[in-house]
């Protein structure tokens, strides 16, 4: 799982628009939503301007005034990218999420018998509707296992890389959309409509909701800061 993670975070999908957004976020209604940051921003900017001026009369410490700038914009660009990669990350999750739900297959059941069935895309199923899940399938939607025992990965879901058994009756017969069926096979009662099963629901909080900071981005926030003010009292 966590080299997967790595993987994300690295992936120049969102390494690159994430420079990009480390500068869009210079906009000063954007740093606003982080008083520390816009604090700092403003320094920037205020020493930048001090920085020309010195330029264009001539006096001051030029080659120091210049440290002092790049180490305050460094603060505020590397804070930016490092919120902008998280942001990447959460849409790079939801949109995973939204291909993994538009292009599932179910095998429909007509019957009792399992070997006729008809494939009609997974978003198409109503409550009620009986699908078939052999070893290797997604599971199209959230249901309840009616028939049959299989052992269902459901990493894609909950994170978790250790398979998990899936059976009639009990309290193992719930499953959810979205997860894949290791061995075996279940039939499966849809006990959630397309737009409102847990996949679905996932999406809406990735994309509806307002993020929350990371701790390890609280951390750099602190640090970066501290550093900065430390750096600038030396001076």
């Amino acid at each position: 799982m966590s080299q997967s993670k790595s993987a994300v975070i690295m992936d120049a999908r969102i390494l690159l628009p994430a420079i990009n957004g480390a500068f869009r976020k210079l906009n000063p209604r954007t740093l606003m939503r982080n008083p520390v940051m816009f604090v700092v921003a403003v320094v920037s900017a205020l020493t930048s301007v001090l920085f020309v001026k010195d330029l264009v009369t001539g006096g001051g410490d030029l080659g120091f005034s210049l440290q002092i700038i790049i180490w305050l914009w460094f603060t505020v660009l590397f804070a930016n990218f490092a919120e902008a990669v998280a942001e990447g990350r959460g849409k790079a999750q939801a949109d995973s999420l939204r291909k993994a739900r538009t292009e599932s297959q179910a095998k429909l059941l007509s019957g009792d018998d399992r070997t006729r069935f008809k494939l009609v895309p997974g978003t198409s199923l109503k409550v009620g509707d009986v699908v078939l899940v052999e070893a290797g399938d997604i599971i199209p939607s959230d249901g309840e296992v009616i028939e049959g025992v299989a052992s269902v990965n459901e990493a894609a879901i909950t994170g978790e890389s250790a398979p998990v058994i899936r059976e009639s009756g009990g309290d193992r017969s719930a499953v959810t959309g979205g997860t894949q069926v290791l061995s075996d096979w279940i039939r499966v009662r849809i006990t959630a409509a397309s737009g409102h099963t847990f996949l679905d629901r996932m999406i809406s909080l990735v994309e509806g909701a307002a993020r929350q900071k990371t701790p390890n981005e609280i951390a750099l926030n602190i640090l970066l800061v501290g550093m900065t003010l430390i750096f600038v009292l030396a001076t």
